[in-house]
């Protein structure tokens, strides 16, 4: 029997940088799509294209039996999702495997969530074996405020809402299983951590973790929004600013048993996030 080989978009990224050696664990031929061809991943496979291109998309999928689809951060990415889809089923790659996002809907008021549902939708219907992984917000990324973490505290347009969030290490594991368990064809995952927490709960974890005080201050959406207008493009912060509104109403606290469904442990804690990342919050004396 052949090994397949699996295609992994974003191998650098911060969910495919774990997929990478969670697939090369199982014994599969990886092959790590990249963009920069100065950043190789090392032990694997690499080829150099882009979800812009397309002539070098359908290079990279040559020979591929699977292929990991990973949303890239730019205002057409349901656009550039979809051709790629379209170009792995003309291909006639066996199995793809969608990363989009927890309450993705297409009616939802944010952007993002209807992005991806019409991902889904268009992959549903195009008649190629696949999986489809909700995850609900990163742990990871807490390290975009590692900065003032570091200085004691760290905001967000959120209130007390808590969040169900998931370390993105999980969910590779959960893709690795995806790709290479038939089981999971025509399957809709939502993954999350192992309960939900507030950021005040998360700041609590933090400075248990750090030794030191940290704390979380609730802010106006639109204070949040001027702290990082210049910072990102205006349709990534408009959408940003509804994500945070769509977590501020509640609407991701459900925690599901996907991770351990699919990876037979349980997920990986607030607490485990923060014990191995601790060196990245904690406040650096300068002196």
């Amino acid at each position: 029997m052949n090994t397949p080989t699996i295609l992994v978009t974003g191998a650098t990224g911060t969910v495919g940088s774990a997929l990478v050696p969670a697939l090369h664990a199982r014994g599969v031929n990886v092959r790590a799509m990249i963009r920069d061809p100065t950043r190789p991943v090392p032990g694997v496979e690499n080829v150099v294209a882009d979800l812009t291109d397309a002539d070098s998309i359908t290079a990279a999928l040559a020979g591929v039996d699977a292929a990991f689809l990973n949303s890239p951060s730019a205002e057409n990415a349901a656009r550039l999702q979809i051709r790629f889809a379209d170009l792995a089923h003309d291909a006639g790659i066996d199995r793809l495997v969608l990363l989009s996002q927890y309450a993705a809907d297409l009616d939802s008021p944010v952007r993002f969530l209807r992005w991806h549902a019409q991902v889904e939708a268009h992959v549903q219907q195009l008649g190629i074996n696949h999986t489809i992984l909700r995850p609900n917000l990163y742990m990871q990324a807490l390290l975009g405020f590692a900065g003032t973490i570091a200085q004691g505290w760290f905001a967000a347009p959120i209130g007390n809402a808590a969040v169900s969030i998931i370390d993105t290490r999980d969910i590779a594991a959960a893709a690795a299983a995806a790709l290479t368990d038939p089981v999971t064809t025509g399957r809709t995952y939502t993954l999350t951590g192992p309960r939900a927490v507030t950021h005040t709960q998360i700041a609590h974890v933090l400075s248990q973790a750090t030794g030191q005080t940290i704390a979380f201050q609730d802010v106006p959406a639109e204070q949040f929004a001027r702290a990082l207008r210049g910072v990102l493009p205006p349709w990534q912060l408009d959408g940003l600013v509804e994500d945070y509104a769509h977590y501020a109403r509640g609407e991701a606290s459900e925690v599901h048993t996907s991770v351990t469904d699919l990876t037979g442990r349980p997920p990986r804690d607030i607490t485990d996030f923060a014990a191995d990342h601790a060196g990245l919050f904690a406040a650096h004396d300068n002196a």
